[in-house]
């Protein structure tokens, strides 16, 4: 008699954060999980608490296409005749700052991160997702849509996806897989912290020059987006949340996850450009710089 297949799932950037989150969730659920991490010390960090579930790590670079390769074929092999369920793209970086003050060199590795290495692992899977007639879940952001000031290459990168999403939603639909566009609002799960060190970083960074020119309205904005990013969603909710979207039939297309997401979000289809400018700058306190 032929055994029961396991249900499947590979999840990038799943050594932390809402990756972690997402990998604990759908292991719980009797997943068997794939996942990338950063480096062996995420792997090691989190060996006793996942020592009770199906959960296998590979240190993955996802900027460097053959890594990418080589974890799909060690999945591959692992799932032998069986094809994957569920890809989830989560893997991203945020290089936060002005955009006259960001090296060009930081701007393109963002895209490396959240651009390309989401394609190159969405094509490096693509014939085990054929197999089993699976799905893709890319995790976005609300700042696709709702670019914000000081976010320039994350809200440009996140938008860039959202674009490529269309594409690959109807090359692969005649093929049985289905592509889901995630958009995330604020999240508790570790990359609040991250992001307040990069902002700290971005600052004191600045020259004398540049601080005159920005200092105070990316302080103002730092300030701002780390108290949203504290009142965030925490994250084993917004992973649940995403475990069951990535059980919906039909699948759906584009997906809010939180509350602040599916407000923002409908207020761009609602706004004109120069409403949101204007919001947009009082949500963010833009507006009460003191020269």
């Amino acid at each position: 008699m032929e055994r029961k297949k396991t249900k499947t799932v590979a999840i990038t950037g799943a050594g932390s954060g809402l990756g972690l989150e997402l990998a604990i969730g759908f292991a719980k659920q009797g997943y068997k999980v794939f996942g990338t991490a950063f480096s062996p010390l995420e792997i090691e960090a989190q060996k006793h608490e996942l020592s009770d579930f199906d959960i296998t790590f590979t240190v993955t670079d996802i900027t460097n296409e053959t890594d990418v390769r080589n974890w799909s074929k060690i999945v591959a092999s692992t799932l032998g005749n069986y094809g994957l369920d569920i890809l989830i793209n989560n893997a991203g970086v945020l290089t936060p700052g002005p955009m006259e003050v960001l090296e060009l060199d930081a701007i393109r590795k963002e895209f490396e991160v959240n651009v390309f290495g989401s394609i190159s692992t969405i094509n490096a899977f693509l014939p085990l997702l054929r197999k089993a007639k699976g799905r893709i879940l890319q995790i976005g952001s609300l700042t696709g849509p709702f670019s914000l000031p000081f976010s320039g290459p994350s809200s440009a990168s996140k938008a860039t996806m959202e674009s490529f999403a269309d594409v690959y939603r109807i090359e692969l639909k005649p093929q049985g897989i289905d592509f889901i566009m995630v958009q995330p609002g604020n999240m508790r799960t570790g990359g609040p912290a991250k992001t307040a060190t990069q902002l700290k970083e971005v600052s004191d960074a600045m020259t004398e020059e540049q601080k005159q020119l920005y200092g105070k309205y990316f302080e103002k904005f730092s300030s701002s987006l780390n108290a949203m990013q504290a009142t965030g969603l925490n994250g084993d909710l917004a992973a649940a949340k995403i475990i069951e979207i990535s059980k919906q039939i039909p699948a759906p297309i584009r997906v809010t996850v939180g509350k602040d997401a599916e407000e923002l979000l409908q207020m761009v289809k609602e706004k004109t450009d120069s409403e949101l400018d204007q919001f947009k700058t009082k949500l963010l306190e833009l507006d009460n710089i003191q020269e």
